[in-house]
């Protein structure tokens, strides 16, 4: 039983990311639309097809995500914040699928490079079983909160030294934006799994501060993540803004596993395998993500 609720994980995990990225190939074709010189912001929200986008992402997906992350614990099909990040690259395919669907066109052998690669990592992270999740304990354990801490800290000064940078280096700004897009939704992808204990908690008159702040961070960094990735969206193009928005998303998830939790893997292969998949994953989705720069030039 264990295991089936293990494969359920997983498969809400990858679902998660398979809207969520085409909720990204609807919105980039909408921010393609705009205006030259034309700033994101109120346009985009009073678009249709933009904010269908964005159901896509912030109900569907965020539906398959919750429960990848345990949102009902009694179901037992939660793998948390070490493996849902990794698993939700996969919908990295729908890059590439949806703006062939666009396009007309076929596949190239990048795209199937890139769709075998990331079936090849998907199945590596699978493996690993390096799965995570807040408990009570965690909440009470002054120490654990601590390194939560410090590693929220030091994700919010990274993002805002890339913000810092942008301002000097008109030239790297769509690089500088995504980066920053991409330690939010790191941000975002962590704090789900202590919110989700914290709300049964909070119901019964404890952590409700705590609770609070969880919600707050959750918000902030969704808007931020969003908002600077559309930003990068109008300083380059997709196929490179992308992937190097998911080098800290993928890349985060291991120091959460050891330095967060101070965990120690299942078994001798899962820490290899996890690196593995995760190399796989950045390698795979530069591949996908190349087809992304023919969106461009959909208008």
């Amino acid at each position: 039983m264990q295991d089936i609720g293990y494969l359920i994980g997983v498969l809400c995990a990858i679902g998660a990311g398979i809207f969520n990225n085409l909720g990204t190939v609807v919105q980039k074709k909408v921010v393609n639309e705009l205006p030259k010189g034309e700033k994101v912001g109120r346009n985009l929200l009073k678009n249709p097809l933009w904010l269908f986008g964005l159901v896509l992402q912030l109900v569907l997906g965020t539906i398959l995500f919750l429960f990848a992350y345990d949102i009902v614990p009694e179901w037992g099909i939660g793998i948390g914040p070490a493996l849902v990040p990794g698993l939700m690259a996969a919908g990295l395919i729908v890059l590439a699928l949806g703006s062939v669907k666009i396009l007309g066109e076929k596949l190239k052998w990048q795209e199937y490079a890139g769709i075998l690669l990331m079936i090849a990592a998907i199945t590596l992270l699978g493996f690993s079983k390096l799965e995570s999740d807040v408990t009570e304990a965690h909440l009470a354990d002054p120490a654990f909160i601590l390194r939560l801490s410090i590693f929220t800290i030091v994700l919010f000064l990274s993002a805002l030294f890339c913000e810092i940078l942008q301002r000097r280096k008109e030239k790297y700004r769509g690089i500088y934006y995504a980066v920053f897009s991409g330690f939010m939704f790191s941000l975002s992808n962590f704090w789900v799994a202590p919110l989700i204990t914290l709300m049964a908690l909070a119901f019964g008159g404890q952590y409700i501060l705590f609770f609070i702040i969880a919600i707050v961070i959750l918000l902030a960094v969704n808007v931020l993540g969003i908002f600077k990735i559309q930003q990068s969206f109008q300083h380059g193009q997709a196929a490179n803004l992308i992937p190097i928005q998911q080098v800290p998303i993928q890349i985060t998830p291991i120091f959460v596993y050891f330095a967060i939790f101070l965990l120690t893997p299942p078994t001798i292969l899962s820490l290899p395998f996890m690196i593995g998949g995760i190399a796989l994953i950045i390698i795979s989705s530069f591949l996908l993500a190349k087809r992304q720069a023919q969106l461009e030039e959909i208008k």
